[in-house]
């Protein structure tokens, strides 16, 4: 093996073993190690091997299970990190690194790179594939601090969204194909995931010159740059539209701490189906928003002026109020955009028209998440390391914990609360004292263990008085359902971290897709913390809604 295959050769040599943290596939597929069952337990073994190697792991794509040098098609290879980094963002980790080599004839057909071809001769060798290692480390790559805003784009598969960021990050225009848009894909030989599967990550910035872009995307050193250069950081979280993802599009903007969304809409579609599902889930959660009409270079100025207009009755329709950059220019959008007024502007990668507007925007838009109150933090995963015990990660919600703070944990099944002591905190796997809001944490907790602990839990100061929910009264919207809603409907709810099958029960006894209504929520199985004015998300198939927690009943 050459000596540019040092790393492969090193995670060959150490192998795939119990206790281990080095994992070998020849390859992952969505139809089949995402199946129902699957994602959980690949999830968990993801997460051992994590733990195995000290918070970092290592998966080998494109070898046997015995290490033999297999070797797949690049297509399948970027389908495998897909995956990959679904599994990693399901075990609260992410893909760091990957180095991929080509493998020669005589190395997939035959196994050994030193054997003759079978027919005897010796063949300059030709790639029929790729290997691969992918480093995993725990924690999140996106660090939020008080200097940068994070936005969350969506819309319709096609309609442009990471072909815009792309050329945001960069200040290149686009070539027509969307080649900017593989800035922020998964590459075969230089891949640097975001958050989780088909979320992707990218971060430009501004000084007193305006904006610094990247070089390239692709180069953490080109990413350490900006933000050693840039006074301001804009961070975008790019979450996919393709309707089968809904699932982890709903993660990317319900479970992250962002600052705003950007819709797109390409103009030679105008508003889709999906358009409406992406629009509902960040107006559940309150989340100001700008629209930007994308692909405005195909077609003329009727057809833009044509979809304007269908995104401001779309926008009205959800009592919002359109306000139109064109018309009334940046200071005004910066000025009164807010979880009712909706920005409005023309945009395209390829003419980049409309993206010096959107770059005065985004360099002037204040932080909104601030993270203000008493500490409170809803459990994202749990985990018991050995020498430690039980842990509790997720990300601050608000306030800030230190080592030694005394806690309450639960509700527990039966809707009370235990008292906890927080043993340690740990960021990334280093060590430290405190944590305050937008930050992703574990927390080691004395007083119960991690058999007790489960996701959508919440942790508060123990002076605090919560209260257990089993059932609530809620506003809420259809954004899609076959039929309609009758009373009983049994939907899967995303509150925070909470993802719990609920029995709904509007008042009047149904609700029609696109109507909006009150209906008691009632969680099927077990109690929650629930608070007024909190945002959910509910879906069951490919019937989708969203609402606001009104009242909350208490156990008694």
């Amino acid at each position: 093996m050459s000596a540019d295959r040092a790393a492969l050769e090193r995670a060959l040599e150490r192998g795939e073993r119990e206790g281990g943290s080095v994992e070998f596939k020849e390859r992952l597929t969505r139809a089949v190690h995402l199946a129902d069952g699957r994602l959980e337990s690949l999830a968990a073994q993801l997460r051992h091997r994590i733990l195995s190697g000290d918070g970092e792991a290592t998966y080998v794509v494109g070898v046997t299970d015995d290490g033999g040098i297999a070797g797949i098609p690049p297509e399948a290879f970027s389908e495998s990190m897909d995956v990959l980094s679904l599994l990693a963002e399901e075990a609260g980790a992410h893909i760091a690194d990957v180095e991929t080599w080509g493998v020669p004839a005589r190395d997939a057909d035959d196994r050994h790179a030193d054997d003759p071809d079978a027919d005897g001769r010796d063949h300059e060798p030709t790639d029929r594939g790729l290997v691969g290692v992918a480093t995993l480390q725990e924690g999140a790559v996106l660090d939020v601090d008080d200097d940068h805003i994070v936005v969350g784009t969506a819309g319709h598969v096609d309609h442009g969204k990471s072909t815009l960021v792309g050329s945001l990050v960069t200040g290149e225009p686009d070539d027509g194909q969307g080649g900017t848009r593989g800035f922020l894909d998964v590459q075969p030989h230089e891949v640097e995931r975001g958050l989780s599967a088909d979320l992707s990550y990218g971060v430009y910035g501004f000084d007193d010159g305006g904006p610094v872009h990247m070089d390239n995307p692709h180069r953490k050193t080109d990413r350490a740059r900006i933000v050693e250069e840039a006074d301001r950081l804009v961070s975008f979280v790019d979450t996919v539209g393709h309707e089968p993802w809904l699932r982890t599009t709903i993660r990317g903007l319900v479970g992250q701490k962002l600052d705003y969304g950007l819709l797109v809409v390409a103009a030679d579609d105008g508003p889709t189906k999906t358009t409406r599902e992406h629009l509902g889930i960040l107006l559940a959660t309150e989340l100001p928003t700008i629209v930007a009409v994308t692909k405005v270079d195909v077609v003329d100025d009727e057809r833009v002026g044509e979809v304007v207009r269908e995104v401001e009755r779309l926008l009205r329709n959800a009592d919002r109020t359109p306000l139109s950059i064109e018309r009334h220019g940046v200071d005004a959008a910066v000025e009164e955009i807010n979880e009712r007024v909706v920005p409005v502007l023309h945009t395209s990668a390829v003419s980049m028209e409309g993206l010096g507007t959107l770059d005065d925007l985004l360099e002037q838009l204040p932080k909104t998440s601030t993270g203000d109150g008493d500490f409170s933090m809803y459990i994202d995963r749990t985990y018991n390391v050995t020498g430690v015990g039980a842990v509790a990660s997720g990300t601050v919600r608000s306030g800030h914990v230190e080592a030694g703070d005394e806690l309450l944990v639960g509700p527990l099944a039966d809707g009370a609360y235990r008292e906890v002591e927080v043993r340690s905190i740990e960021m990334h796997y280093h060590r430290v004292d405190e944590a305050s809001a937008g930050r992703i944490v574990g927390i080691a907790l004395k007083g119960i263990g991690e058999a007790d602990l489960e996701r959508g839990m919440v942790l508060l100061p123990r002076e605090a008085d919560p209260e257990a929910v089993r059932e609530f009264e809620a506003e809420v919207m259809v954004l899609n359902h076959p039929t309609r809603i009758d009373d009983g409907y049994e939907p899967v709810v995303h509150l925070e971290t909470v993802s719990e099958t609920v029995s709904i029960h509007p008042t009047g006894g149904q609700l029609l897709p696109g109507d909006t209504g009150t209906a008691r929520v009632r969680f099927k199985f077990r109690p929650y913390l629930v608070e007024e004015g909190q945002r959910f998300v509910f879906r069951e198939g490919r019937s989708k809604g969203v609402g606001t927690v009104t009242d909350v009943e208490p156990l008694e």
